[in-house]
């Protein structure tokens, strides 16, 4: 295969069938502006018209049995989504788990069996089980391993909270009181996908991202000089003048006393 061939993949599993009409919801375009106007987020812009797919991440619907009804694509997220139908009849999106067909049931309670799609408390899983859309605090809706083909190991309970081997490998602390959902998320080949083509960029809503050493240097620091000479600086710096490399761009937030040992490097 060539090194900029595109790779396709297989969409065989989705049900051919058109997005639930109550559920979807358009979203203005910004293009990566802020309420002044400005850009304040770079290269974004254009793209493909698209719906907003609305996905319960928590668990409104607790205690009652729901029926796998479809599987469908979302182009807001690298994951597969379900359709699932409750016994009142009421019809929501979640985020669809590997090993999970059409017209399979799944639950959401404090206590259920520990199968792909259920979702329970943290403190009723069994050490060792593969979990997604998992709390931080309780009520909160899922908000940790959302993305395609990923999940989260449980290492251990200890008291009230519960100890989980994050994707990233980070180890953290969540309360056992969340809920967490059993399995891992579909579509995990998407990460191997190649798109081939500029063209695929900008359906996405990407626009061209230019070397800062290309520029003049009143559009960046890295800018001016002729041809590919060097950054011409002591140290990279960023559009706005602030040290690039080597420093830490994470803000300390308020969940960093739950962090255990942080991620391995590669």
């Amino acid at each position: 295969m060539l090194k900029n061939q595109a790779t396709k993949e297989n969409f065989k599993i989705l049900t051919k069938k058109k997005p639930e009409k109550r559920l979807l919801l358009r979203l203005q375009n910004r293009s990566g502006r802020g309420s002044s106007g400005r850009i304040t987020v770079r290269h974004q812009g254009g793209g493909a018209k698209k719906l907003y797919r609305l996905v319960d991440f928590g668990q409104e619907k607790i205690g009652q049995k729901a029926r796998v009804r479809a599987v469908e694509y979302d182009p807001y997220r690298s994951a597969f989504i379900m359709l699932l139908e409750y016994e009142d009849g009421e019809k929501r999106y979640r985020l669809y788990p590997q090993d999970l067909k059409v017209g399979d049931e799944v639950i959401c309670q404090d206590l259920a069996p520990v199968k792909p799609g259920n979702r329970l408390k943290l403190k009723n899983i069994p050490v060792g089980t593969s979990i997604f859309n998992i709390e931080i605090m309780p009520g909160r809706g899922g908000k940790l391993v959302r993305g395609a083909g990923t999940a989260a190991r449980l290492l251990s309970h200890e008291g009230k909270y519960a100890q989980l081997e994050m994707p990233s490998t980070e180890v953290r602390q969540v309360p056992s009181d969340c809920f967490a959902t059993v399995g891992t998320i579909s579509r995990p080949d998407h990460i191997y996908t190649k798109i081939g083509k500029a063209g695929k960029v900008r359906y996405r809503g990407v626009r061209p991202t230019v070397r800062g050493s290309a520029m003049n240097p009143p559009d960046h620091p890295h800018g001016g000089g002729e041809g590919k000479t060097p950054i011409g600086l002591r140290y990279p710096k960023t559009p706005w003048g602030k040290p690039a490399r080597g420093v830490k761009t994470r803000r300390r937030r308020w969940t960093d006393k739950y962090i255990i040992q942080r991620r391995r490097k590669k």
